[in-house]
C-alpha cells in the first residue's frame, strides 16, 4: 500500500495531471472515476490506483486485475477532483493515422481551430460520438486533449472518437475538399441558416475559437458559410453548443434522408 505523498508514483501522478510535457514524454494520460476506468480499453491501461476505502467496498471490481492500493488521504492529494471516487488509471495515449480517416463513405468530420476551453473541447468530443461524427481534426494550437479537465468532460468518448492534431488546418481543409467533402464554416457572416443545407454527402464543419471565431485564413477555405439564427440580443452560442446544434442537424438529415 502507498502511504506517503512523497512516494515517487504519487509524485508522477501529480506531474501527469499538471504538465502536458510529462504526459507527452511518457505517452500517457490520466483518467479518474468508476465509469472512465470501466470503459477504458484494458490493453491501454498502464496502471490503476485505488483508494483503500474504495477497494474495501468494491474489491470484486478488481478481482482479476492488478491494482495499487493507496491510503485515502494520499489518494485525495493525488486526485484532480474535489470528491474522488477512488479509482485512477494511467492510460496510453492514442495515435491515429490520417489514412484511417478516409475509409468511410460520405464521412462526417469536424475541424477545430484554436479551441482553448477544456470543458468545450470535452463536450464536443462527447457530442460528436453521439451524433455519429467519424473523426475530429484539431489545429496544433488547440487545448491539450489529454488535459484532465478535457478527459473528464469527454465522459469516455476519448476512447472511441478518432482525432488528429494537424500542423495546418488550412491544408487539412484543402485535403478534405480534394476528397469531395463539402466544407461548411459556422460563421456570423453566413447567409444561409444551417438547416437549409444538405449534409447527406461527405461533410465537414469548421469550428473556431471561443472568443474570436475562425481566422479569416481558415474561414476563406470553406465552401459555404452557415449561421445559427438567434433570437433576442444573443449574438452567438458558445463553441460546444454551436457545434452540437450543427452535428445533430447532420445526424437528423442522415437518419431521415434530408428533410
Amino acid at each position: 500500500m502507498i502511504t506517503s505523498i512523497s512516494n515517487q508514483q504519487i509524485k508522477n501522478i501529480i506531474r501527469l495531471e499538471k504538465k502536458g510535457k510529462a504526459r507527452k514524454e511518457q505517452d500517457v494520460f490520466l483518467v479518474e472515476g468508476i465509469r472512465m476506468y470501466q470503459e477504458a480499453p484494458k490493453e491501454k491501461i498502464v496502471k490503476t490506483y485505488v483508494s483503500e476505502s474504495f477497494y474495501k467496498k468494491e474489491k470484486g471490481m478488481f478481482s482479476d486485475k492488478e491494482v495499487e492500493i493507496v491510503e485515502d488521504r494520499v489518494f485525495q492529494s493525488a486526485s484532480d477532483t474535489m470528491t474522488p471516487q477512488g479509482v485512477l488509471s494511467i492510460v496510453k495515449q492514442y495515435h491515429y493515422k490520417m489514412e484511417a480517416f478516409w475509409k468511410r463513405e460520405n464521412p462526417f468530420f469536424l475541424v477545430l481551430e484554436n479551441l482553448q476551453d477544456p470543458g468545450n473541447m470535452g463536450t464536443i468530443f462527447r457530442t460528436a460520438e453521439g451524433a455519429g461524427v467519424d473523426g475530429i481534426f484539431l489545429s496544433k494550437d488547440c487545448v491539450d486533449l489529454y488535459n484532465p479537465k478535457v478527459i473528464r468532460s469527454t465522459m469516455g468518448s476519448i476512447y472511441r472518437m478518432p482525432f488528429l492534431y494537424v500542423d495546418s488546418a488550412q491544408e487539412t481543409v484543402e485535403e478534405l475538399k480534394k476528397r469531395g467533402i463539402h466544407v461548411f464554416a459556422a460563421h456570423l457572416k453566413g447567409k444561409n441558416n444551417y438547416d437549409n443545407e444538405n449534409y447527406c454527402k461527405g461533410t465537414a464543419f469548421l469550428i473556431g475559437n471561443e472568443g474570436n471565431g475562425l481566422t479569416d485564413e481558415l474561414a476563406s477555405k470553406a465552401d459555404c458559410y452557415v449561421k445559427i439564427p438567434m433570437e433576442g440580443k444573443v449574438e452567438s452560442l458558445n463553441a460546444a453548443m454551436a457545434a452540437g446544434v450543427l452535428m445533430y442537424e447532420v445526424s437528423r438529415q442522415r437518419r431521415g434522408g434530408k428533410r
